[in-house]
């Protein structure tokens, strides 16, 4: 079942510009930046209340944000939920017609597994699963 909302992703071009125009506008500070090779990006972190902001932006121009940003600009990319068991959850969504963008989890950012499941199964919006690391 999902938990809370984790975190928003937001597919930017830059982070050196985006980072301080996201502490003005939220009033928190960047917490944590960090790259995920795996999915050719670097990411700020931003604590609101009890949920994220996730800036995103890529490391190549080949990588899915730099995609997401040719097809459809700078703005949210996924939404997040907390899962407490990430496999069994991938497993009740594969049950429930869900397709999943990846068959195992995946290492994320901020310290957690991943795994997102295909936007046209969620009315275009791009979810993401995701877990902290024990």
């Amino acid at each position: 079942m999902f938990g809370k909302f984790e975190h928003i992703g937001v597919a930017v071009k830059d982070l050196k510009a985006s980072i301080p125009l996201f502490e003005k506008l939220t009033g928190s500070e960047c917490y944590k930046q960090e790259e995920v090779e795996s999915e050719g990006v670097i990411t700020a972190f931003f604590k609101i209340g009890e949920t994220k902001l996730e800036l995103l932006q890529a490391t190549s121009d080949d990588s899915p944000i730099a995609k997401h940003i040719e097809k459809r600009g700078e703005g949210i990319h996924h939404v997040a939920f907390a899962v407490d068991d990430i496999v069994n959850e991938m497993e009740k969504k594969r049950e429930e017609g869900y397709r999943l963008l990846n068959e195992v989890p995946k290492n994320g950012a901020d310290n957690k597994l991943i795994c997102f499941i295909h936007p046209k199964d969620a009315n275009g919006i791009l979810v993401e699963m995701c877990q902290d690391k024990h």
